[in-house]
């Protein structure tokens, strides 16, 4: 059996994961809090364990392993929402909910065997709730319920690596007056009749935040399961309660056994923050026509426990990358995973290392080994490869038309060069018909004076004329020959400026035309 090193968190060490059964390997993440559209950095965590579900899924059977991700549909935030919204908060709930589906989905991400929202757990959070009281690790208070994290001192702070005394020391908020300890935390909360609250024996109120998970995780998972993960902003408070409450409800297990914590996320080297304007959400990229899958491979270039900094770069890069191994591997079967790519995930989940060793497989000509690393990855796979057959289609549409519009400058050339010879002509005659010279060349000089407006720069070679065309910022073209060759439109470099700055182009394209049907109805009456 392949072994597996994970990081845990809690005991600060790369460990080799031996699940309690493999035949049933048991994983937690906590999911969002649906009130909004799921932002760049609550992406990262879903690539990341799908990562790890996907590694644990190869190694122990497919049948063997179970991943469940909650959905937080009862909050404050989502309270809010519906307030300043006017709508519901089932229908917020039920709207975000899918986005975040469909968004995740887009990212090559498998969903999980269980997706279980806070709501549908009430009754197992008032039975934990109820457990805890009757164990003497909570007490009731003015409508709410807290945990007493006296009663735990040996345990709290352990994953997160803070003494219970040095926290109370560094509090900084204003203590409610009913908590015994200020680092006690809400179990349960009163609700009032406008926020959505359940009857319990505490009266009508709502559950905190915590509480959900512990509640959802056993249900589902059991007393004791193999790995929690999460984002590095969750683990204190979020999973040190988590810890506290579930060991003191249910001792005889051990709740989780691996904790695994992803680093933050940041954009063009800052914080993504709405104020710089640097503020991502998932569908924010996708809507500018970055697929799902360049977005997972960046976050795949980076460890999970090293921050990562989001660049546009990078997503032009990847998607470069992927374009081109997509094309490789279209024809090629996936052989078996190389050795390489899964001693580097077996790795704590280096996927850089593993994305590294697919880079040197494509350079060995290696492409079922590529393919077979990269399925594993969550890259190359036929639901992800859409994306390319859509840039192929454009891209065929676009060599179309821009061909055509090459032609047409081709054939304005075409057009100079036929008055210009035909000027020649006039003065080689022995009659020398100098006036009509002068007329055929001047209206060569008005086609090239034409074409210079409207940004193509011309070059008179002894061979042939050449041309290109510079619209500022737009973009260069390549010098054509006047026969011969069209060159593709692929070859030039700056596709974004051609797309920015579209509408002139199409304007150029208009006035060639308009100038080219102008010098052909004229042409009768130059004799041509």
């Amino acid at each position: 059996m392949t072994t597996i090193k994970l990081h845990n968190t809690r005991t600060r060490r790369k460990e080799d994961f031996a699940p309690l059964d493999p035949d049933n390997v048991r994983m937690y993440v906590c999911g969002p809090t649906v009130y909004d559209r799921a932002h760049l950095g609550n992406a990262r965590p879903v690539v990341v364990f799908d990562v790890l579900y996907r590694l644990l899924r190869h190694v122990y059977g497919t049948e063997h392993v179970t991943y469940v991700r909650n959905f937080t549909d009862v909050d404050d935030k989502i309270n809010a929402r519906a307030a300043e919204s006017g709508r519901s908060i089932g229908e917020i709930t039920a709207e975000t909910t899918q986005w975040f589906l469909d968004d995740m989905a887009a990212l090559g991400a498998l969903e999980p065997d269980h997706m279980p929202r806070a709501t549908q757990y009430i009754p197992q959070m008032v039975a934990m709730i109820e457990g805890l009281i009757a164990k003497g690790h909570a007490y009731e208070t003015e409508g709410h319920v807290l945990f007493a994290v006296d009663s735990w001192r040996e345990g709290y702070g352990k994953l997160s690596g803070r003494s219970v005394d040095d926290m109370i020391a560094g509090a900084r908020v204003e203590v409610a007056p009913y908590k015994r300890n200020p680092m006690d935390f809400v179990l349960w909360k009163p609700s009032s009749d406008d926020l959505p609250g359940w009857d319990s024996p505490w009266g009508r109120g709502r559950p905190g935040w915590h509480i959900e998970c512990s509640a959802m995780a056993h249900e589902l998972l059991g007393d004791s399961f193999d790995i929690h993960g999460g984002g590095n902003d969750l683990m204190f408070p979020h999973h040190e309660n988590e810890i506290a409450q579930s060991c003191c409800a249910h001792p005889e297990g051990q709740f989780a056994r691996y904790w695994l914590h992803n680093e933050m996320l940041q954009v063009e080297g800052k914080k993504m923050s709405k104020s710089l304007g640097n503020f991502f959400t998932v569908r924010d990229l996708l809507d500018q026509g970055i697929p799902g899958e360049v977005i997972r491979f960046v976050f795949l270039r980076r460890h999970y426990r090293k921050p990562m900094d989001w660049t546009m770069q990078k997503s032009e890069e990847a998607k470069k990358t992927l374009m081109r191994w997509h094309k490789a591997t279209r024809e090629v079967p996936a052989g078996e995973v190389p050795e390489l790519v899964l001693n580097a995930l077996c790795n704590d989940l280096n996927t850089y290392q593993a994305t590294d060793v697919l880079f040197r497989l494509e350079s060995a000509g290696n492409l079922s080994g590529l393919k077979a690393g990269a399925n594993l990855l969550g890259l190359l796979t036929p639901e992800s490869g859409a994306w390319v057959q859509k840039e192929e289609e454009e891209e065929k549409a676009n060599i179309s038309d821009n061909s055509a519009f090459e032609l047409e400058v081709d054939a304005v050339l075409d057009l100079r060069s036929k008055l210009q010879q035909r000027a020649k002509a006039a003065l080689a005659e022995k009659e020398q018909d100098k006036k009509e010279a002068k007329r055929l060349f001047a209206a060569a000089d008005e086609i090239r004076n034409s074409l210079e407006k409207m940004g193509f720069e011309l070059t008179d070679t002894p061979d042939r004329p050449k041309w290109s065309i510079d619209h500022g910022a737009l973009l260069q073209f390549m010098e054509l020959p006047m026969q011969g060759e069209v060159i593709s439109f692929r070859s030039f470099e700056h596709e974004q400026d051609l797309e920015e700055h579209g509408d002139r182009f199409a304007g150029v394209k208009k006035q060639l035309r308009s100038l080219s049907d102008g010098i052909r109805s004229a042409f009768p009456e130059l004799d041509l």
